[in-house]
Parts: structure tokens; C-alpha cells; sequence
């Protein structure tokens, strides 16, 4: 079936009526396809949201190339393990101007590419953001440190920043894995990752120790969230669009998590 068009405007009104305004923070998880006909694509988007939060305002993106990863992670599925070796010894080194994100969508992909972008050092978990605390948020990107405290994430919570699911479900939000950090539960654990990286001008396949990234039940913590009537709710053509203080949503996770997780 088809869908009407959605030009900028629509965009820039849907996300003043859910109380996203001049000089917000915000980390944004977009589907582009779920919202129909967008007149400009991924452009109009991005531009609908600096609109909104203005010169004053901050918006962040994941832009994660989590295809850097070791095979035995499941990340290359489509490649025989009799050949993982090579992955290990040929995948090019992360670039954060140049390597693609995977699986981020259209919206993140334009967004790292966008003029006043800067994108965090994280080989395969990281963020981009521009605007008045892109440099901060983005900076001292820890290998170990993904999503907690003095990470990106972490900044964000400190920072008080918004976040903004556009036509994707809470298995999207990132900030979820700050509370996985903060809480407490019998299954929690490190893992050992590894990455390709740059060090001293060489190549090399970098190993690192950080959380397990556990994130099977984040829609079932997202629709108890709901419930608290924390979050603020529209449609774009049949996607759903909610926005929500990070703080509020990372709180409640917390203790969600560590009642309901095993």
C-alpha cells in the first residue's frame, strides 16, 4: 500500500509535539523505510532535526561497524569458519572517517558524513555526533568502556539528553546498555573482543576485555517503560515516533533488569 509523502515540516512538527526543542540533546535511532515516502531521504531527516534542536543543541547517532569483531562473535555468518583466519589477519583497520557503519540504516550512515560530524574511536561500537558537545561526547572512546560510565552513553545520561526512537523499537536503544553496565544481576559477565585497529601506523588485531553485550530483553524493558507514561508518543505515516529523558528511561532499566534478569 502506498504511504503519502512526508516532507521536512511533518518531520519538524511531529518532534516539536513530542517536546524535542531549541537546544536539546538528543541521541537518534532512525528507520528511514518505516516512515514511508520521505521527500529527500535521509537528507530531509538529518535537516528536520537540526531544525528543531538548533545551533544550541546536540544530536548524536550510533554508528557502530560492529562487522569488527571477531568471527566467533557470529558477526560474519555468511563466511565459513574454515576462513575466519583471514578475517583475523585481512579485515582493514578501523578508519572513523572513512569505515561504514553496519546495519545503522540510511539516517546514520549520511549522518557520519554530515558537515561538523565527529565520530568516536571505538572500532565497532561507535557513536557520531554534532553540534555544542560533539567533541565532548565523542572523545576518550575507551575500547574496554562501550556503553558506560565516561563512554558516549555516559556522557549523554550526564548531560541529561533525550532519546529519540524514530520508527524503530526499543531493541534499537543503545541507552539500554548503560543500564546493563549500572546493574546488578547473577548473569552478568565480561567478555574478550577483538578488533582491527591502528597502532603506531601498523595494522594489528587488537584484543580487549569489556561487558557482555546482552540486549535480548530491551523490548520487554521498553514496554514496561511505556507503562510509567514517561514516554511521549506520534506517528510519522504507520512509524512509530517516542522520545523520553535518557535519565528516566536508564533509571527504570536499572531496576527492571536487576529484578527481572537472571
Amino acid at each position: 500500500m502506498l504511504k503519502r509523502a512526508v516532507i521536512k515540516e511533518d518531520i519538524v512538527n511531529t518532534l516539536q509535539e513530542i517536546g524535542l526543542k531549541k537546544g536539546d540533546i538528543v541521541i537518534v535511532h532512525a528507520s528511514l523505510s518505516s516512515m514511508g515516502y520521505v521527500c529527500g531521504g535521509a537528507q530531509t531527516v538529518i535537516e528536520a532535526l537540526f531544525e528543531t534542536v538548533g545551533d544550541e543543541g546536540t544530536i548524536v547517532m550510533p554508528s557502530q561497524s560492529w562487522k569488527n569483531l571477531d568471527p566467533v562473535d557470529g558477526v560474519h555468518w555468511d563466511c565459513d569458519e574454515a576462513d575466519w583466519q583471514i578475517i583475523r589477519d585481512h579485515w582493514p583497520a578501523y578508519d572513523k572517517n572513512i569505515t561504514p557503519t553496519n546495519t545503522m540504516g540510511a539516517v546514520a550512515e549520511m549522518f557520519r558524513l554530515w558537515k561538523g560530524s565527529i565520530r568516536s574511536d571505538h572500532p565497532a561500537r561507535s557513536v557520531c555526533a554534532n553540534g555544542k558537545y560533539a567533541e565532548y561526547i565523542t572523545m576518550n572512546h575507551d575500547l574496554s568502556n562501550i556503553f558506560g560510565d565516561g563512554s558516549p552513553i555516559g556522557k549523554l545520561y550526564e548531560l541529561d539528553a533525550y532519546v529519540l526512537l524514530l520508527g524503530v523499537g526499543y531493541d534499537k536503544n543503545t541507552s539500554l546498555h548503560l543500564a546493563d553496565v549500572r546493574a546488578n544481576y547473577p548473569g552478568k559477565h565480561d567478555c574478550t573482543e577483538y578488533s582491527a585497529i591502528l597502532e603506531n601506523g601498523s595494522r594489528v588485531w587488537k584484543k580487549y576485555d569489556t561487558l557482555f553485550v546482552d540486549g535480548e530483553d530491551f523490548d520487554e524493558i521498553g514496554l514496561a517503560f511505556e507503562k510509567t507514561g514517561l514516554v511521549k508518543n506520534s506517528c510519522i505515516n504507520q512509524a512509530e515516533i517516542r522520545l523520553m529523558k535518557q535519565r528516566e528511561l536508564v533509571d527504570f532499566a536499572v531496576k527492571w533488569i536487576e529484578e527481572n534478569r537472571i
